[in-house]
């Protein structure tokens, strides 16, 4: 046996203290770069919690500066990405972020594991020492990849929309969000008891309050299994508020899954209808309206074409979108998402909304919200609304509706959260949002 292949076999069985969680962060992060949703690994994927917290704050890590990283490989690698290189890439993403992101965490073990990862991927191995000199090329001009301008952490296509409608500042704040992530926001089912106290979270607007940092899974937090309460972001609140109804009155929510939405229209004493068109997310809707003690009627079906025995006092269309205002949780939104997508987007919402319009009763509320950044998917859209369906009058939304967030409500009296909305300490950083609200008259 040649002394290359003794070398491999002997590296095929050495094992290394990390080497199986970059692995297996590797493949996670491989999946998303592929263009799916990141899952943070949960108890069943990786047993130990200091394992599983390592392995989930590298990919996390990796996508919210998926730019940067992206920057330097463009830097660094002139012919780019060797093609048919199974796991290189995503093993040179986690390499990168630990050595450049997360110096805490050792530069040494980020080469020394990554290189380590790639010689056992069949297709990775090949190329196991151009990884090994991209990342000590990194490492020597460190300093000078860590100060990249935070406008690389998104599409150049994105930058644009965005400094044409919020600003430049505003964008500045929204890579600075994108790098400290959010952090979790949850609605109280009573507001009054000593729940938020036990939680240590800080009160927001309403019943929602923010929690901060925490040592635990959400699942194992008081009052989780009981029921008493629902993970929702504050901006993402804000839009079943809105409706002005008697209760007992009916509202379908035509997109509802996976219900914090629902939830909140029950609370407030409606008769609820939640409609779904994925039996997955129904499936997760009507596990967390058990887990509340709620009641709706859930119905699987389509909210282009969905007709109702009869019409509704009130509508609530949260709208298919580009998810681009939820980029503090699901950074992979920024790389999935492209131009050409909108349109077909603009297109099946306004499809929805039609068909929204007409499952209502006259004098009944229509709400549409979607989380997005993009005015063609907030703004556009109410203008459309209100230029195609003259039956339908504006009900601008105001400042005591919405708890004293001034700020967030424009010279239409429509509604626009962002990250960078400057709310004071205690209500800064929300997700992306967009509210609009019409009467049929």
């Amino acid at each position: 046996m040649s002394e290359q292949n003794q070398n491999s076999t002997y590296n095929q069985r050495k094992t290394f203290p990390g080497l199986g969680v970059r692995q297996q962060g590797a493949k996670r992060l491989d999946f998303v770069l592929a263009g799916n949703s990141f899952e943070p690994f949960n108890e069943t994927d990786i047993a130990d919690p200091r394992d599983r917290a390592i392995a989930n704050r590298l990919i996390s890590v990796a996508l919210r500066r998926h730019g940067h990283i992206s920057f330097v490989i463009e830097q660094l690698m002139q012919r780019g990405v060797p093609k048919r290189s199974g796991l290189f890439e995503a093993i040179l993403r986690i390499g990168l972020a630990q050595l450049l992101f997360l110096p805490d965490m050792g530069a040494h073990s980020a080469i020394h594991l990554a290189v380590e990862a790639a010689k056992r991927d069949q297709r990775a191995s090949r190329f196991d020492r151009v990884l090994n000199g991209v990342l000590r090329q990194a490492q020597r001009e460190a300093a000078r990849w860590r100060g990249l301008d935070n406008a690389l952490l998104f599409p150049q296509w994105l930058v644009k929309n965005w400094t044409a409608q919020y600003g430049e500042e505003a964008v500045k704040q929204f890579g600075k969000a994108l790098i400290a992530g959010a952090p979790l926001d949850i609605c109280l089912k009573d507001e009054k008891g000593p729940l938020r106290d036990e939680l240590g979270g800080k009160k927001l607007i309403f019943d929602s309050i923010r929690i901060e940092k925490r040592e635990m899974s959400v699942v194992q937090m008081p009052g989780f299994e009981s029921g008493q309460w629902w993970v929702q972001d504050v901006a993402a609140t804000l839009a079943a508020r809105l409706f002005d109804l008697k209760k007992g009155a009916t509202v379908l929510d035509m997109c509802a899954a996976p219900g914090g939405k629902t939830a909140q229209l029950i609370k407030a004493g409606y008769g609820v209808i939640a409609l779904d068109n994925s039996p997955g997310r129904i499936k997760r809707l009507e596990q967390n309206l058990l887990r509340l003690n709620y009641e709706a009627d859930i119905i699987e079906g389509d909210a282009k074409n969905f007709r109702p025995a009869q019409k509704f006092d009130g509508v609530l269309i949260d709208a298919p979108c580009s998810a681009t205002g939820t980029f503090r949780r699901h950074p992979e939104v920024l790389m999935h998402r492209v131009p050409r997508d909108i349109k077909g987007r603009v297109g099946l919402q306004r499809q929805i909304i039609t068909n929204g319009v007409d499952c209502l009763k006259k004098g009944g509320q229509l709400i549409l919200c979607v989380c997005s950044l993009l005015q063609e998917e907030g703004e556009a859209q109410a203008n459309w609304v209100l230029h195609n369906f003259p039956q339908l009058r504006a009900l601008p939304v105001t400042l005591g509706e919405l708890g004293g967030l001034s700020g967030a409500i424009d010279r239409n009296g429509w509604v626009r959260t962002h990250p960078g909305l400057n709310m004071g300490p205690d209500l800064s950083g929300m997700d992306g949002f967009f509210v609009a609200r019409w009467i049929l008259d």
